[in-house]
Order: C-alpha cells, then sequence, then structure tokens
C-alpha cells in the first residue's frame, strides 16, 4: 500500500484567483489577513456552487421534480413560476438556495465589517482626494426614489443611499471591494470588466464613433464608468446616481487612478432635466435595469432619448431576457434574485419586452441594437467569463446589450 487515497492526475485549478490580486488605489479600504480569508472563502464557495452544485440541481429538476410535477398534473409546466414552486420541494434546490443566500449575507457582514471599522480614516481621505476639484456634484435634497430607499438591494444594508455620518463613504468602500467575493473575479483586477466590455463592444462595432459628451447613468462607484473615460480621453462623462456616498467615494476614486475627464453628478435618470436636450453622444447603463420600478424605467427611457443628439447611442447591458427559447429552469433559477436576493423588479424586468419600451420612448424599431458581451480581464491573472462554460444564472459576467442609435 502507498498510502495514497487517490491515484489518478491532480486536477488543475479553476477556481478564482487570491484576492490579493485585487487592484487597490487610495480610497481602498486597509484589510487585515483574516478580512481577505473571509472574502477568498466565499469567493471559492460562490465558484462551488455554481461549478459543483448546480449541475446538480439542474439533475434533480430532471430527474425528480419535472417527471413528478408532471405525474401529479398530467402535463409539462407552463411557466417558471411553476418550476420554480416545484423546486421549492426539493433538497437539492433548497441547499443551494440556503447556501447562495448565506454567501451573499456574509459578503456584505465581511464587507461592512472591514470598512465600518475604518470608516472616519476612509472618509478624510476621499475627502482629501475631492478637496480642490470640480469633478463631484451632490445634492443632499435630492428625493430618494422609492425602488432605492424601500430595498437593502442584494442584502446590503442601507442599499446605495444611506449616510452613516457627514463625508461617509463606507458604502462605497463596502460595494468595491467586496464585490469580489460574489464575481470570484470575474469582472478583473479593479471589477471594470463590464466597462472594458463596453468600449471594446463600441470600438469594434463602432470604429468611427467619436462621442464628446457621455452621460453613465446608475454608476454607483464607477466601475463601468472609468473605462469608458479612459478610452475616450478627450470626452467628458458625466456619471450620475442617487447615492451620495457611493458618489463620494466614486470621485475619490477616479482621482485616484487618475481619471480626470469624469464627473460623479447626484442625480436621479428619470429626472434628466439639468440637461439640455440632445446633450449627449453616448448614454449607458450598465446592470442597473434590474434594480429600478416599471415607472422609472420607462422614464429613464424617455429621458436617454430626450437627451441623446442625433447620430448618438444608447446602450444597456444587462443580464438575458426571459425569451421563448430559455428553457424554463434556466427562468427559474435566474429569477431566483427576485425572491431571494432583494431585487424585487428583477423577474419583471427580464419578462418584458424591452424592444417595445424602447419604441415606446421614442426609439424607431430600425435603431435598435441588439448584441452580446462578455468581462474584459487580464486573462493571466483573472478567469475570462468568455471562456468559462460555468453558469451563475445571474452572476456570471456575460451580458446582452439592447440600445439604440438614434438617426441624424
Amino acid at each position: 500500500m502507498t498510502g495514497r487515497v487517490n491515484e489518478g492526475p491532480i486536477q488543475a485549478y479553476d477556481g478564482p484567483p487570491d484576492y490579493r490580486k485585487v487592484g487597490r488605489h487610495g480610497v481602498f479600504p486597509e484589510m487585515s489577513h483574516d478580512e481577505i480569508e473571509r472574502l477568498n472563502v466565499l469567493a471559492q464557495l460562490n465558484r462551488h456552487l455554481s461549478t459543483r452544485v448546480i449541475p446538480g440541481v439542474k439533475q434533480a429538476y430532471e430527474t425528480r421534480v419535472l417527471p413528478a410535477f408532471e405525474k401529479a398534473n398530467g402535463r409539462a409546466p407552463e411557466d417558471r413560476h411553476e418550476v420554480r414552486k416545484a423546486l421549492l420541494k426539493d433538497p437539492a434546490y433548497q441547499t443551494w438556495s440556503a447556501l447562495r443566500r448565506l454567501t451573499m449575507e456574509q459578503r456584505q457582514q465581511a464587507g461592512r465589517w472591514t470598512t465600518l471599522r475604518q470608516a472616519e480614516e476612509l472618509a478624510a481621505k476621499a475627502a482629501a482626494l475631492n478637496a480642490g476639484r470640480d469633478r463631484l456634484e451632490l445634492d443632499p435634497a435630492l428625493p430618494i426614489p422609492r425602488y432605492v430607499s424601500a430595498v437593502d438591494h442584494h442584502c446590503m444594508p442601507g442599499s446605495y443611499h444611506v449616510e452613516r455620518f457627514e463625508g461617509d463613504v463606507s458604502g462605497g468602500a463596502n460595494y468595491d471591494h467586496g464585490g469580489f467575493a460574489t464575481t470570484g473575479g470575474l469582472l478583473g483586477r479593479f471589477s471594470d470588466g463590464g466597462g472594458q466590455a463596453v468600449v471594446r463592444w463600441v470600438q469594434r462595432r463602432l470604429p468611427d464613433f467619436k462621442p464628446r459628451r457621455i452621460l453613465d447613468i446608475g454608476a454607483t462607484v464607477g466601475h463601468s464608468a472609468l473605462p469608458i473615460a479612459q478610452a475616450f480621453p478627450d470626452a467628458e462623462v458625466v456619471a450620475i446616481d442617487v447615492g451620495g456616498p457611493m458618489l463620494r467615494y466614486a470621485a475619490a476614486r477616479a482621482a485616484s487612478l487618475g481619471v480626470e475627464n469624469i464627473r460623479f453628478v447626484q442625480a436621479d435618470g428619470a429626472d434628466l432635466s439639468r440637461f439640455e436636450s440632445e446633450s449627449f453622444d453616448w448614454v449607458q447603463t450598465t446592470m442597473f435595469l434590474h434594480e429600478l420600478s416599471l415607472a422609472s424605467m420607462k422614464a429613464i427611457f424617455a429621458e436617454s432619448r430626450r437627451v441623446l443628439a442625433p447620430g448618438g447611442v444608447v446602450l444597456h447591458v444587462e443580464q438575458p431576457q426571459y425569451a421563448p427559447t430559455m428553457p424554463l429552469f434556466e427562468q427559474a433559477m435566474r429569477d431566483w434574485d427576485a425572491f431571494y436576493n432583494n431585487e424585487p423588479f428583477w423577474s419583471t424586468l427580464h419578462e418584458i419586452d424591452l424592444d417595445a419600451r424602447m419604441v415606446e420612448a421614442g426609439f424607431k424599431a430600425e435603431e435598435l441594437i441588439h448584441d452580446g458581451v462578455t468581462a474584459v480581464v487580464d486573462r493571466e491573472v483573472f478567469p475570462d467569463a468568455a471562456d468559462d462554460d460555468s453558469e451563475d444564472y445571474g452572476r456570471k459576467a456575460a451580458w446582452r446589450v439592447i440600445g439604440a442609435r438614434k438617426s441624424q
């Protein structure tokens, strides 16, 4: 006997990179060894759920849940809601769902522990970086939309807007440094893989496009807006959000990273009256629509078209819609965020006809754009979503683009 349990070949590592590979900047939270390892564990657990547990849930659906449903009802499920309710009774789905919710709650607790213990120091760093620069415009009187104020989105206490003391940036710091645990590094060193993907799409599909003014709606801490500003240094980028602490952090982050052609403005995308009509060449949202409401999305679509100049482009990047070609099992799995991750608009957004909503906002059908993008990252360090055949139903950094190019 050799004493070895497994004589087979060692499987190549395909998990997330170590958190220590994450990019730092001047307002990034300081982290202890234990704080880093908490996020490493959560990133590994999320990867395990997507690559090892979800396939088991699918097998349980095909071999247990679906046959039981068909036997009890004399027919196949008619929609994702029937599939989800049937899955709720199965231990495989229950286990996956409970563990996934646990990762979201623990990710927030880990991130908040790190940021709140140094909240005053982070605020002071942000204030120093923002001092003397005309790159931040806050409006303390801005009404916070109910779709933000009523929900702790993805288990994030205080959502995007709560300010715990004057000058607070802890919400932004938590959002910035903890996202690695959820994505497992699929958004890259600076969590900007979505913005990089949009830039690559524009450069490839619209090579002669030279925007002079760009509006990013729902910017949070600038993960998607900064790559756009860096790729188009001659353009003025305006990044808006309703969350003051997020924008305060975002402006300091941009200053630390040396990005000067971007301004962060506290504003609601449903009311862009501060901006003149036809004053932007490009309007962008990235993984933002699913956190709205139907009324706010309708207003944002209309306002986006109003401020868009002739020949300009509006692009919305989101997870895939629930098309008739998408299996009901996948739709039900993707709906998890609506029921268990504090994303109440998720299910509605992904079932509605976005083309019709864009036309309702004033775009012509022939102006509409449809395509797909995947996160662009440093492949030597971070996994590339385009090469990843796993599916996490809402977490994978592979998205659909719906947009329009306004006629001249």
